[in-house]
């Protein structure tokens, strides 16, 4: 197998699994031709921006751990925190808009699915953390 054709097999199963893990709840939320675009945008991602979207994913992660210490959502490592996610949601998002975006912080602790994502990588309370950052910076600006 080719390394565009992993590629495209790591791309595609990466949208399978998402469908599968939160699907139902995010089709619900933001409809079908929501989602569907953000899986179109998902699968045109070339791969530098792969790579780069999954460095984003692990700075995020790192630095969430850091700012769990602070226990601070408004600091400035929050609000860095919030603009390398906002950075790293805009790789699948089509628009971007602060009620969606608050939604989505929303569902972070709403739902154990999402919060274990962040909380089992980063630490316990890092989804509430990262809810609370981004309607904190969303309403600031």
């Amino acid at each position: 197998m080719q390394d565009k054709e992993k590629f495209e097999g790591l791309k595609a199963e990466r949208i399978r699994e998402n469908e599968r893990n939160y699907g139902a709840e995010i089709r619900e939320k933001y409809g079908d031709r929501e989602i569907d675009e953000s899986n179109a945008r998902l699968r045109g991602i070339s791969e530098q921006d792969y790579h780069q979207m999954q460095t984003l994913e692990a700075e995020i992660i790192d630095s969430l751990k850091k700012a769990l210490e602070t226990n601070s959502p408004s600091s400035e490592e929050a609000e860095q925190i919030v603009q390398k996610h906002k950075q790293w949601l805009m790789y699948s998002w089509s628009t971007f808009s602060k009620e969606a975006y608050q939604h989505l912080a929303d569902m972070y602790v709403a739902d154990a699915r999402f919060t274990s994502y962040y909380d089992d990588k980063a630490g316990p309370g890092a989804a509430q953390f990262l809810r609370d950052a981004i309607h904190h910076y969303v309403n600031k600006s």
